[in-house]
């Protein structure tokens, strides 16, 4: 079989190229997040601005189909070479994007950002590819340093959507998409240092248990629900809050920073969470998480003003941060090398496809129930999680 994991050195090597990597590719999803709205809004008619959101949900939609081709290719050709074909599909869907807005077909930019969301399957894999390549007693770590990356993405994104719009002055909101294709063509050339193990090879009764021997398990599907809830509740809220902000009087360039600190409170955390993990274990990092996002819809739920909405998103990022990365690190201890990508793939199958039904409900809640609404439903859902997380966790001592 091969080789599991790295030697520590080549370990922390490779998660540093991944998070590089990520840290430019991963401005799309900031781009994206903060302007497919807007842009919605500027090519629909005012009787259809309920369906404004609708590119952001073909974002994360296209993530969500791309899924288990991503990993699946990348059992066949290897981490490297599918990281390469997902971030030059992104530069491809980026032009493209530039391109829609220019033509001002809202049909159009929303299928860019279909394809730009599926390379955006490939950018997920980043944190499965550095928890591989590491020993156990790194892979938290492995994880938090590719995550972390996402400081610089949450810098990147929201200043290039708020500053290059000089490119194209007769459309300034294609120019961060023509930016977005540069990064993604960087992204690419750092990824080809990348060396990683090769993937376990396909024979015939070689590829461990079976797959719903793993996913019935109730470690797996506490740590599926812990990842689906902490990013659906985020895509949730952060969706609806740039259009949010614009209803309520504040400026783009508000709502823009607005979502930069989100990202940044997304990623900073993570310099030290997998270190918090080591320390106070995996249940207890993610209902951290949980309290923090039901923290921030009780801020959300105090006011409307500009610091309530910075402060509720920050809160939602460093929630969703606790969870996400207490969750992935769980989810990487319940398979084998063998089993690696049937699991992942399963996993951001169904991680992303949620999260694309929260993505769409957003602007339709928004639209129709208000900012008050999405954020109530953030507490119930929240409690169910923490139920059945401290019930895992008595369960496990019991048996223990």
């Amino acid at each position: 079989m091969t080789e599991a994991h790295l030697p520590l050195p080549l370990a922390k090597r490779a998660a540093l190229i991944l998070a590089i990597s990520g840290a430019l590719a991963g401005a799309a999803g900031a781009i994206s997040t903060g302007m497919s709205g807007l842009i919605g809004l500027e090519l629909l008619p005012p009787d259809q601005h309920g369906l404004a959101t609708a590119p952001i949900t073909a974002f994360i939609v296209g993530a969500a189909l791309a899924s288990i081709p991503a990993a699946l290719l990348m059992q066949r050709v290897g981490r490297r070479a599918g990281f390469l074909f997902g971030l030059l599909l992104g530069a491809a869907a980026s032009s493209a994007a530039a391109a829609a807005i220019l033509a001002e077909s809202f049909l159009a930019f929303t299928i860019t950002m279909v394809a730009l969301g599926a390379s955006g399957a490939f950018i997920q894999q980043y944190r499965f590819a550095a928890a591989d390549a590491a020993e156990p007693a790194f892979k938290a770590q492995a994880i938090s340093w590719v995550l972390a990356a996402g400081v610089i993405s949450g810098v990147i994104g929201p200043q290039v959507a708020i500053n290059a719009g000089w490119l194209l002055p007769s459309a300034p909101m294609a120019g961060p998409f023509i930016i977005l294709t540069l990064l993604m063509i960087v992204a690419a050339a750092i990824m080809l240092r990348l060396v990683v193990p090769a993937p376990a090879p396909v024979v015939l009764g070689g590829q461990g248990r079976p797959l719903h021997q793993i996913v019935l398990t109730p470690k797996f599907l506490v740590a599926l629900l812990s990842a689906v809830a902490s990013f659906s509740l985020m895509s949730l809220v952060m969706t609806a809050t740039p259009l949010a902000m614009v209803g309520h009087h504040h400026s783009v360039t508000d709502s823009q920073l607005a979502i930069q600190w989100h990202v940044i409170a997304m990623f900073l955390p993570s310099f030290i969470t997998g270190k918090l993990i080591d320390r106070f274990g995996k249940g207890t990092v993610v209902i951290a998480g949980f309290l923090l996002i039901a923290a921030a819809a009780g801020v959300a739920l105090t006011g409307t003003g500009v610091a309530q909405f910075w402060t509720a998103l920050i809160l939602l990022g460093v929630g969703w941060n606790f969870a996400f990365i207490g969750a992935t690190a769980m989810l990487t201890d319940l398979y084998r090398p063998e089993e690696a990508f049937k699991v992942q793939a399963l996993n951001e199958f169904v991680l992303f496809g949620v999260v694309a039904v929260a993505s769409l409900s957003s602007g339709g809640l928004l639209a129709s129930a208000g900012w008050t609404t999405i954020n109530i439903i953030v507490l119930p859902i929240v409690a169910v999680c923490l139920v059945l997380i401290g019930w895992r966790a008595l369960s496990a001592r019991r048996a223990a």
